[in-house]
């Protein structure tokens, strides 16, 4: 049985980051062993409106509190909070948190002990730009227009990239050697939004995805072929695959013509069932709002 790891346990959470990124992030966090209170503004988190179900499912044992910050008097009710806290996570403009009177000079020297993990569109001096997961995949050049991206690229990596910076902060800044508290500026860091994304950009920079590149199109041993129901990928990079494969179905050579012939005479779950039978990479694609309802039946 495998025993899961709560690193964590102990360890206590502020957020006051809504939207996708910081309520990923903190429900991560959690999984691993962190207890958490979340403060909101009066109006909510949008992601509790936009989608309950994902809400609920991040917000699973996470105690959240209304709190509007523009009232000094809930400033001091956050401060009682984060005066018994390990970590703050925000996901605020820096100057929005400044005008609160929250900005990391008076958290720093009011809280010595603490750590704040800051998300932010992109970092300094371009911190103050508004962005969203979408106007971030557009400056990347991960848009197809003019089709809305299927996932969040930026929002997911963005909590991901929160939750590994949290966890080195912890390990490495929050006591030194010698057991004394860390300097002010290593008890902070920033997680800029646009550079944990612009790590899916990377691929296409370099020529390696994109159209007639070896992951776009150009190798037919990795494609999308119309099935004789459905669409179904093949993934045959390696070498061993393509022959056994060829060998399989005397195509004789692996050839996009060759193989979408072949393809177009089976249904797709046909051919996944084979593949699992096989061990071959090869999937039927799937429809997201299908692989929900199903899972929700």
């Amino acid at each position: 049985m495998t025993r899961t790891l709560k690193p964590l346990t102990g360890f206590r959470i502020v957020s006051t980051a809504i939207n996708i990124p910081g309520p990923l992030a903190l429900a991560r966090l959690c999984s691993l062993g962190a207890t958490a209170v979340k403060v909101e503004p009066p109006g909510g988190d949008l992601l509790a409106s936009a989608c309950p179900s994902w809400y609920e499912e991040l917000h699973l044992g996470v105690e959240v509190v209304s709190l509007d910050l523009k009232d000094k008097n809930n400033i001091r009710k956050l401060e009682l909070f984060l005066d018994e806290a390990d970590l703050l996570l925000t996901s605020s403009r820096l100057a929005s948190l400044e005008r609160l009177g929250l900005g990391w000079p008076f958290l720093s020297s009011r809280f010595p002990k603490l750590l704040q993990v800051a998300i932010i569109g992109h970092h300094p001096p371009d911190d103050h730009i508004p962005v969203h997961d979408l106007t971030i995949q557009a400056e990347l050049g991960l848009l197809d227009p003019p089709q809305l991206p299927k996932t969040l690229v930026a929002d997911l990596a963005g909590a991901e990239r929160a939750v590994s910076t949290a966890l080195s902060l912890i390990l490495s800044w929050k006591v030194e050697a010698s057991g004394s508290p860390a300097a002010d500026h290593d008890r902070i860091a920033y997680v800029s939004l646009a550079e944990a994304a612009s790590t899916f950009a990377i691929p296409p920079k370099y020529g390696l995805t994109g159209s007639d590149n070896p992951l776009g199109g150009l190798l037919p041993g990795y494609y999308i072929y119309r099935a004789k129901e459905g669409w179904v990928v093949v993934a045959a990079l390696e070498e061993h695959f393509r022959k056994r494969f060829a060998h399989e179905f005397t195509l004789g050579q692996i050839t996009h013509t060759n193989l979408a012939n072949l393809f177009i005479q089976r249904p797709a779950q046909e051919w996944e069932k084979w593949a699992l039978e096989n061990d071959f990479p090869i999937v039927g694609v799937k429809d997201v709002g299908n692989i929900r309802s199903k899972k929700d039946d």
